[in-house]
């Protein structure tokens, strides 16, 4: 479904990406993880194309199609969705207004009646009042409701691929919880694909990922189960000890 061949991404005359690869199938789910600096954020703002990352050369495909040159708006409009770690605010502009503006311009037959029952059902299901969308977009939102925000419209424009960079962030225990339901139960009901930047244990026990990738210098350096984020966890990002140490149970995987 989607498949990043050698890139190599600057931004401030730096290089970040070092001929990255990753391939992820339909369904599939991959968690990224990596110290600060490794470049794990940037594979997502390359991906949606942000003007302020050069992709200086190797190629995104998504669903066989070459997007490497498309606009953010684009590759949106493909069905990539892409939930910041700190999702920006739009004033002015509520929720009920984006989604029935996203709905409509893909040219959807929208039954108001429907669509408010359906905001109403998700708002209960993730746990925000109903009037969340009724109100400007994540503006005077708290971390969490904004995530939980972000939610709402995942399961409103329904995308097949999910780019998540740190979803987890700002979220307290139960909040966690809430957000790894929802995100495993839309996987299951839609078969969508998830690229997910987290080092959350908890949030990765939820999501049960296909692959769990080590980044380091721009690049995938190890790829493997959740045997693997669990290592990371315990050892940190230290290579030689990452290397070394495996366990029994995990040999026996």
């Amino acid at each position: 479904m989607l498949e990043i061949k050698d890139l190599i991404v600057s931004t401030d005359n730096k290089k970040i990406l070092n001929h990255f690869n990753l391939t992820i199938q339909e369904g599939e789910i991959h968690v990224l993880m990596g110290p600060n600096g490794a470049g794990k954020s940037t594979v997502c703002k390359s991906i949606m194309h942000h003007p302020s990352y050069k992709i200086e050369e190797g190629k995104i495909l998504y669903q066989t199609e070459d997007i490497t040159n498309c606009s953010t708006s684009e590759i949106a409009r493909k069905g990539i969705y892409y939930i910041q770690q700190s999702p920006i605010e739009i004033e002015g502009i509520t929720n009920l207004e984006m989604l029935r503006s996203a709905l409509i311009e893909r040219k959807e037959n929208l039954d108001t009646f429907a669509f408010h029952k359906q905001c109403k059902e998700i708002c209960e299901k993730l746990n925000i009042p109903t009037s969340f969308v009724s109100r400007e977009v994540n503006v005077g939102m708290s971390g969490g409701e904004k995530k939980k925000n972000e939610l709402l419209g995942m399961w409103i424009l329904s995308p097949k691929f999910l780019l998540l960079d740190e979803i987890d962030s700002g979220l307290d225990v139960d909040a966690i919880r809430i957000v790894g339901e929802n995100l495993k139960e839309y996987q299951q009901k839609t078969n969508a694909s998830m690229l997910v930047i987290t080092h959350q244990q908890s949030l990765i026990d939820q999501l049960e990922p296909t692959y769990v990738h080590r980044m380091q210098d721009g690049k995938i350096i190890e790829s493997g189960t959740k045997s693997l984020a669990k290592k990371i966890e315990k050892y940190g990002f230290l290579q030689d000890t990452l290397a070394n140490d495996v366990s029994e149970s995990e040999q026996n995987e």
